[in-house]
């Protein structure tokens, strides 16, 4: 898996403790070692776990060794973007994209 870092990975053991019943909104990017795109978005996410830490938690899981997580989401794309909010998934975004973007997109969480 492509780590960023500072960002920790989860997985389908503890997915619902960690993002389901988190207090804080989480942001899950679904990622492949395969997934140039990942690649990409890997500074970004370490930058945005570092400025919203506090407000936003930010995880990354393995799409291809965490099937039982990835089915349930019905992700198809790599990498998607899943921002969690009282364990139901309240937004969804597909493709890698800039730091200021993705702010953006997240902007409304708090």
């Amino acid at each position: 898996m492509i780590k960023a870092k500072g960002v920790a990975e989860v997985t389908d053991a503890d997915f619902e403790a960690r993002v389901l019943g988190a207090e804080l909104p989480v942001l899950v990017e679904f990622t492949a070692d395969w997934c140039p795109p990942c690649r990409q978005l890997a500074p970004v996410l370490s930058a945005v776990a570092e400025e919203e830490a506090g407000r936003l938690t930010v995880l990354q899981i393995d799409a291809d060794t965490n099937p039982a997580t990835v089915s349930r989401y019905g992700i198809l794309a790599m990498p998607t973007l899943l921002v969690f909010r009282d364990g139901e998934p309240v937004r969804s975004m597909v493709g890698a994209r800039s730091k200021r973007r993705l702010l953006e997109e997240l902007s409304d969480l708090s």
